[in-house]
């Protein structure tokens, strides 16, 4: 991983102490009088047109159309999207006509923005629609990132980028020959919990980090879901919530591991997880002298990312889920403000395109890549019980 810069943008929303202002917004380029306080429901957000006119379009919101109505969209994205400054929820894509009505008088999308996965690339002829959210199952992200390029559009794709170094290779090549720019939903490149962590260890504030703990995990629940199909996920928690670990790992040292060892747990519910791995551990060596443990279930809990340095430590707990984060050093704890993730991050993403700027490496398909091509190599090592050198 190329070292993320502790002082690029983002940022905003929710319970902005004064404290925590005054600490992070000098860093994240913004001034204090950019946020405005919502005193009914305590939030904060930016002032409206704050990104339009820093990018010389005032008020200009790029329109972005979800690809799946699922969880993720309907919980987080949609509500999301009614909180940013760069971007707006311009049109859907569902196969099911009941959830498109429904969206449709909620969200008052008209019906011309409306499509389904046969009418899909009539996208391409919708100028009120710039960038495709790509937001399906694993399996499914190639061709809807490729179909999306080909329309003319920008692609935001869910992490996993793909279940194949080869799909992912697809995927961005296909955006290149389009001329179109692809970033993955690296949320939390957008976080300032964990911006704050990558400059802990990045920075050595505590001096050079020794050991890492990045784990993530929960209980999964109905059996059918396609979390647990191979066909569609490409495997279990790893290729789910595991991400979350390598990139903690990752983003903590500001380097690519060296290698890794892995281990699959025995499964207590083999009939569920016939197909998937239920429970995995790994382990990665770094260039600079660090190791790391990462655990990933369905079977239970965990949400962590710990680093030991040379002289203190730091974590976040929770460290991976949708918030709100918390985190603490050897010092004391860690003061940040707590923003709407999905909404920091798509406006992220759409600044730099209303700017005209390349996406920063860290959340594009190459980093996407970079993490497929780290989970085939833990697969590798734990079906083989081998150490796996990686290459740089």
């Amino acid at each position: 991983m190329k070292k993320l810069p502790s002082t690029s943008r983002r940022d905003f929303l929710r319970n902005l102490s004064a404290g925590a202002s005054a600490l992070s917004l000098p860093m994240l380029g913004y001034a204090e009088n950019d946020f405005v306080r919502n005193e009914s429901s305590g939030l904060y957000s930016l002032q409206p047109n704050t990104f339009g006119q820093e990018s010389g379009q005032p008020g200009r919101k790029l329109g972005i159309a979800l690809v799946g109505l699922g969880y993720y969209s309907t919980n987080l994205l949609a509500p999301a999207l009614q909180q940013t400054q760069n971007c707006r929820l311009a049109g859907i894509v569902t196969g099911t006509p009941s959830k498109a009505e429904q969206w449709m008088q909620k969200y008052n999308i008209p019906k011309a923005n409306v499509y389904d996965y046969k009418t899909f690339d009539q996208i391409a002829d919708n100028k009120d629609i710039d960038v495709v959210y790509v937001v399906l199952p694993n399996s499914m992200h190639e061709e809807y990132v490729v179909r999306a390029a080909k329309a003319g559009k920008h692609v935001i794709c869910e992490k996993p980028m793909a279940i194949t170094p080869k799909e992912c290779q697809n995927m961005i090549d296909a955006c290149k020959k389009a001329n179109k720019q692809l970033a993955i939903g690296y949320r939390l490149h957008y976080e300032p919990f964990t911006k704050e962590v990558m400059r802990l260890g990045q920075e050595k504030v505590f001096g050079a980090v020794k050991f890492i703990e990045s784990s993530d995990g929960f209980r999964s629940g109905d059996p059918n879901q396609w979390r647990l199909k191979k066909s569609m996920a490409g495997g279990g928690p790893l290729m789910d919530v595991g991400i979350y670990a390598v990139q903690g790992a990752r983003y903590v040292t500001g380097e690519e591991p060296t290698s890794v060892t892995a281990q699959f747990a025995p499964k207590t519910d083999p009939q569920k997880f016939k197909e998937v791995e239920e429970t995995m551990f790994w382990q990665f060596e770094f260039p600079g002298g660090a190791v790391s443990n990462s655990t990933t279930s369905y079977a239970a809990g965990v949400e962590r990312l710990y680093a030991s340095c040379e002289k203190g430590w730091f974590e976040l707990s929770p460290a991976f889920g949708y918030g709100p984060l918390k985190g603490r050093t050897s010092k004391g704890p860690i003061e940040q403000p707590v923003v709407n993730h999905q909404a920091a991050h798509m406006d992220g993403v759409c600044k730099d395109l209303l700017d005209g700027k390349k996406l920063p490496d860290h959340v594009t398909g190459e980093e996407g890549l970079r993490d497929v091509r780290l989970l085939q190599a833990i697969y590798q090592a734990a079906e083989t019980g081998r150490k796996i050198n990686l290459k740089a």
